[in-house]
């Protein structure tokens, strides 16, 4: 019995090779080599040499927390489920109502759990061709998103470490994604990112894939494998290009937050899933 990867790969140079207007992505396949993959074919909890967790209130004011539990985060028939649930969960972190940090330390709960998945401490790569074939949750006050975030964050702080957002999605606008980088000179606080979106059919339905092209030279965002969104160096600093180092990547549901949560939250959705069917990073060879 063939194993998806082998099959799904034989598929895709099949396809690539049929027609003369893919002769460009042909030679781009060709040049690359698979460095790190993840086709989910076990079952229970993704693989630990792969993947770690973040946990509790982390990021943008979220009213989300984030376990490591398997209803928010488990492979199961050939897939990596991400699970947002409406459900009462205690806050490990709270100290108390008046406390300083925000939902992290002054919330003695949460009324939403999810997972997020990061490849920090376990792989991290710079310059690459990152692919990931899912689909969204659906609903307002969904922010689901694939992104990577260098590995000097602990040392420099967001935005020095720069962040790429391969795919970001929000429930109010359900026939659109984003693609953005975010530096200490291009970011959402200054609202100078660089990002733009693009329409996108049918994302609860189908697979799609979202992906990246990373060089010392551009970074294009891609989707089904159309560029959608160019960003070129333009040899200045690190404040405008923080890409030339290793980045790790993370998926993740979050519930509300400052981009999710613009329009609320709909609580007759959940719960509601991300259903990922394969990662795949790549290099120059």
């Amino acid at each position: 019995m063939f194993r998806k990867t082998f099959f799904v790969s034989l598929i895709s140079l099949l396809l690539l090779f049929s027609c003369s207007k893919d002769k460009k992505a042909a030679v781009l396949l060709k040049n690359y080599k698979l460095v790190w993959a993840d086709e989910f074919e076990a079952t229970g909890k993704p693989d630990s040499t792969k993947w770690g967790y973040e946990y509790g209130f982390i990021r943008n004011n979220e009213r989300q927390y984030y376990t490591d539990r398997l209803e928010n985060a488990r492979v199961e028939n050939g897939h990596l489920i991400i699970e947002a649930i409406k459900e009462k969960f205690k806050n490990e972190d709270f100290k108390s109502k008046e406390a300083k940090g925000g939902r992290r330390f002054n919330n003695d709960s949460a009324d939403y759990t999810a997972a997020s998945l990061t490849t920090k401490n376990l792989a991290e790569w710079t310059y690459g061709k990152i692919e990931v074939s899912a689909k969204l949750p659906k609903g307002v006050g969904q922010w689901p998103a694939i992104w990577m975030l260098g590995e000097n964050w602990k040392q420099v702080g967001w935005p020095k470490c720069g962040e790429i957002d391969i795919m970001e999605h929000v429930g109010f606008e359900k026939d659109s994604i984003f693609g953005t980088i975010h530096t200490q000179a291009y970011n959402h606080m200054k609202g100078t990112q660089k990002g733009k979106k693009v329409f996108i059919n049918k994302p609860y339905d189908k697979f799609h894939l979202f992906s990246i092209e990373w060089t010392p030279k551009k970074i294009d965002f891609l989707l089904d494998g159309e560029v959608y969104n160019h960003i070129e160096n333009e040899h200045k600093t690190t404040n405008e290009w923080p890409f030339d180092q290793n980045f790790h990547l993370k998926l993740n549901i979050a519930i509300g937050g400052g981009l999710g949560g613009k329009k609320g939250v709909d609580n007759s959705v959940f719960p509601q899933k991300m259903v990922v069917d394969y990662v795949r990073v790549y290099q120059l060879k």
